[in-house]
C-alpha cells in the first residue's frame, strides 16, 4: 500500500495515498467541523464548514474532498479558517428558523452543536428566507424543508444506499429544495419509508411521525386494556437514548419502564417472531416439497414490502404470505388474547415499540385487520419510546430487570436474532431442520448469514435438500439480488431481505446517531441475548405449542391463514398524485 507523509498542525501523519485530508485528520486525532460529509456515503464538499488551510493553495480547501499528496503542509485552527467556517455558518442560520427549543431534534442536532462549538450568540445577516410548506402526507415520515440545510446527505443514503431515489435537489440557487420529484409530497411517489433519511438527517428537516400523544391519551384512558409489544432490536438500542454504550441489553429494564408508564401489559414481539418461523418455515417446506413459487423471500421488512410493491411486482408471488411479527402480534392480541383475559377486542389498544419508521405504514394497511379491528392501534418508535421515558422521569439506567408478561412475552433466542440482518434466515434454518430431519441440531449457530456484507450467500443440507439461501440488507443490495433472479442467474430456495443496513438494529426509527460501527456493536448485542436464552429454537417456545393447540391448530392451517397470512399490492414506479 502506498503512504504519503504530511503535516497537520505541525503534526506528522501517514496515510494511504488517496485518502483526504479529512480522513488523515482524524487519523492523527485533529477534530475538523463537518455538516454534509457522511462517511463513505457523502463527500462532496458543499457546506464548507471543514475548510482549511493547505500551504501553497490560493483558496481554502474543503477537507473531506481534497486528497492528501506527499509533503503537503495544512493548517486547520488559523484566524482565516475559522472566520471563514463561521461565516459560513451564520450564513446557514441566516435562512433557519430558530425554533430550537420546540423542535424535535433539539439538543441532538448538528447544526445546534456546531451554533454552540462556534460561540454564535447572534446572526448578523437579516434577509427573505426560502419558505415551503411542511409534508405530513406520509404516516411514517414528516419532511420540514424550512430546516434542511441542504447537506444532501439524505439524497445520497436513498440513492447509493437505498437505491429508491425518492428525493433530489430541485430548483437552483437560494430556491433550492430537497423534494421528491415535481415538488411532489412523499406519498406520491415511489418512497418505501425506511426512514434512513431521518437518520442521517443533521437537523429536523426530516423526522419520524410523532406519536406519543396518542399514547399518553390512550394510557390516561381507563376504558382501554392498553398492551405493548417491543421489538427485538429495540432491547439493544433504547438504552443509548440514556447514555448507555450501543449494543447493550436492557430488555428486562425496558420492561421495567414500560410497567412504570402505565402499560396494563408489556408483552414482546419475540413471541410472533417464533410464530413466524412457524408459518414461513412450513411455507418453505410446503413449496420445496410441492412445488411452489420459489425462491420465497420473506415479508417480514415493511420497508422492503413497499420497495417491491412499486419495483418488482412481478416477484410478489415470491414473497412469503406471513405478516410481519408485528401484525400477526396485534391480530392474536385482539382474538387469542382477547378471549383468554375475557377483555372486549374493541376496548384493547395495541402499542408497538419498533426500530423502524415503516411499521407506521405498515399498521395502516387496510390488508392488517382481519380480526375486524386494526392489527396494531399506534407504532413507536424507539426514539419516541426514549422520549416518552425522558417526560415520565423514568431512568432506563437505574431500573431493576422484570419480565415480560404470558403469555404473549415467551420467547427464544431464534426470535431475538430477528433484529440483525441473517436473523430471520438463521432462525428459520434452525428450525426447517429439525421439522424434516427430526434430528437435533447439533450447531446452531450459521455464521455464514451473519455480518455486515451486503449479500451472503450459504448452502445448507436439510433432510437430503440442499436449501441455497442468499440475504441481504439495504434496498440497493437487495436490488443486486433480485435483478440476478429474474436474469435467472440465481437458483436460491429462500432469500431473506431487509431494508435498512444491517437490518432492525439499523432501522429508521432507532438513536441518532446510527452508523456502521454502532450498528455493529448492536448486533453483537442481539447475539449475546440469543446465547443467553435458555431455548433457542422457534418451535420449542412453550406459548407458541399452546397457542396451536388452543387457538390456530396447525401452522398454515385455516385459522393462521385468517389472522396471520396477507397479500400484497403493486403500486407502480411511478404513482400518480392523488
Amino acid at each position: 500500500m502506498e503512504l504519503v507523509t504530511l503535516t497537520i498542525d505541525k503534526q506528522r501523519v501517514q496515510v494511504a495515498a488517496g485518502a483526504t485530508i479529512l480522513e488523515a485528520a482524524r487519523q492523527a486525532g485533529i477534530e475538523i467541523p463537518t455538516l454534509c460529509y457522511l462517511k463513505e456515503i457523502n463527500a462532496i464538499g458543499a457546506c464548507r464548514i471543514c475548510v482549511v488551510e493547505v500551504k501553497g493553495a490560493r483558496t481554502l480547501q474543503a477537507a473531506c474532498v481534497a486528497p492528501v499528496a506527499e509533503g503537503m503542509e495544512v493548517r486547520t485552527n488559523t484566524p482565516a479558517v475559522r472566520q471563514a467556517r463561521r461565516l459560513t455558518l451564520e450564513l446557514i442560520l441566516s435562512n433557519h428558523p430558530m425554533e430550537c427549543l420546540t423542535c424535535i431534534r433539539n439538543l441532538n442536532c448538528e447544526l445546534q452543536r456546531l451554533a454552540e462549538s462556534f460561540g454564535i450568540r447572534q446572526v448578523r445577516f437579516q434577509g427573505e428566507k426560502t419558505c415551503y410548506p411542511v409534508d405530513t402526507s406520509s404516516p411514517s415520515i414528516v419532511r420540514e424543508p424550512q430546516k434542511c440545510v441542504l447537506c444532501r446527505r439524505c439524497v445520497a443514503v436513498c440513492d447509493q444506499v437505498q437505491g429508491v431515489k425518492a428525493i433530489a435537489a430541485q430548483e437552483r440557487g437560494f430556491d433550492t429544495v430537497i423534494d421528491p420529484a415535481f415538488h411532489r409530497q412523499l406519498m406520491e411517489v415511489a418512497c418505501a419509508l425506511c426512514g434512513q433519511c431521518t437518520l442521517v438527517c443533521p437537523t429536523g428537516a426530516l423526522h419520524e411521525r410523532d406519536q406519543t400523544a396518542e399514547v399518553w391519551a390512550a394510557l390516561a384512558d381507563p376504558k382501554k386494556h392498553v398492551v405493548v409489544q417491543t421489538a427485538p432490536a429495540t432491547r439493544v438500542s433504547v438504552g443509548e437514548m440514556f447514555g448507555m454504550e450501543p449494543g447493550s441489553i436492557v430488555t428486562g429494564k425496558m420492561v421495567a419502564a414500560l410497567r412504570r408508564l402505565g402499560f396494563d401489559r408489556v408483552f414482546d414481539t419475540d413471541f410472533t417472531a417464533d410464530l413466524t418461523i412457524m408459518e414461513e418455515g412450513s411455507e418453505l417446506l410446503r413449496r420445496l416439497q410441492a412445488g411452489g413459487v420459489l425462491p420465497l423471500i420473506t415479508s417480514c421488512s415493511p420497508g422492503w414490502i413497499k420497495f417491491i410493491e412499486h419495483f418488482y411486482p412481478d416477484l410478489l408471488p415470491n414473497l412469503s404470505t406471513c405478516k410481519s411479527p408485528q401484525q400477526m402480534f396485534g391480530a392474536l392480541a385482539k382474538t387469542y388474547y382477547a378471549r383468554k383475559a375475557g377483555i372486549d377486542p374493541a376496548d384493547i389498544f395495541v402499542v408497538s415499540v419498533m426500530p423502524c419508521t415503516a411499521k407506521k405504514f405498515e399498521a395502516q394497511r387496510p390488508e392488517m385487520a382481519d380480526s375486524g379491528y386494526p392489527d396494531v392501534d399506534v407504532v413507536l418508535t424507539t426514539r419516541e419510546l426514549g422520549r416518552m421515558l425522558h417526560q415520565a422521569g423514568i431512568d432506563l439506567a437505574g431500573l431493576p430487570e422484570e419480565e415480560y408478561d404470558a403469555p404473549l412475552g415467551i420467547s427464544t433466542g431464534a426470535a431475538a436474532i430477528f433484529g440483525a440482518t441473517g436473523g430471520v434466515m438463521e432462525a428459520a434454518l434452525r428450525t426447517a431442520y429439525e421439522l424434516v430431519t427430526q434430528e437435533e441440531l447439533k450447531n446452531l449457530d450459521f455464521t455464514e448469514v451473519r455480518g455486515l456484507l451486503g449479500v451472503k450467500e450459504a448452502a445448507v443440507e436439510v433432510g437430503g435438500i440442499t436449501v441455497k439461501v442468499a440475504v441481504a440488507h439495504s434496498l440497493g443490495k437487495a436490488r443486486q439480488v433480485l435483478d440476478r433472479v429474474k436474469a435467472g442467474e440465481a437458483d436460491y430456495h429462500f432469500i431473506e431481505i431487509m431494508c435498512c443496513p444491517g437490518g432492525c438494529i439499523g432501522g429508521g426509527g432507532q438513536p441518532i446517531p446510527t452508523n456502521t460501527e454502532i450498528r455493529a456493536k448492536r448486533i453483537d448485542g442481539i447475539y449475546t441475548a440469543d446465547e443467553r436464552m435458555t431455548l433457542r429454537k422457534s418451535h420449542f417456545n412453550p406459548a407458541v405449542q399452546v397457542l396451536y393447540r388452543e387457538f390456530l391448530g396447525e401452522p398454515l392451517g385455516h385459522k393462521s391463514h385468517e389472522l396471520l397470512h396477507t397479500n400484497y399490492t403493486p403500486r407502480g414506479k411511478y404513482p400518480q398524485a392523488q
